[in-house]
């Protein structure tokens, strides 16, 4: 069975942009929806609403309340959520891949 988000919670989870070292997903929800369990890999978060939600896992909870403008890291886990609060939840996650680029990359400037 597949831990991906963008397969186990396809309502909320989608992917926005993917490469061979980056894939990022696009999350929303409205208060009181709740994800299944799913897993993210090393990731950056990026939140685009204020909100709160109730994280699970293993028989443990955390609540957490997040501004808008919130960047940070967010370590490999497993987990499923919860809406909690009043406001829907919008959030940016880039999730990182294995590797980097080969010896025979071409230096980059600017977006590719």
């Amino acid at each position: 069975m597949s831990l991906d988000p963008v397969e186990t919670n396809p309502d909320h989870y989608k992917v926005v942009f993917e490469n061979d070292r980056v894939r990022v997903l696009e999350y929303i929800d409205q208060p009181g929806d709740a994800t299944t369990p799913h897993e993210h890999p090393d990731s950056v978060m990026h939140t685009l609403s204020t909100f709160r939600r109730r994280l699970s896992s293993d028989g443990r909870y955390r609540d957490v309340a997040i501004p808008a403008g919130t960047t940070g890291w967010l370590p490999a886990q497993q987990h499923h959520g919860q809406n909690i609060g009043d406001t829907p939840t919008h959030v940016l996650f880039v999730e990182l891949k294995d590797g980097g680029p080969g010896a025979e990359a071409a230096p980059s400037l600017g977006p590719a």
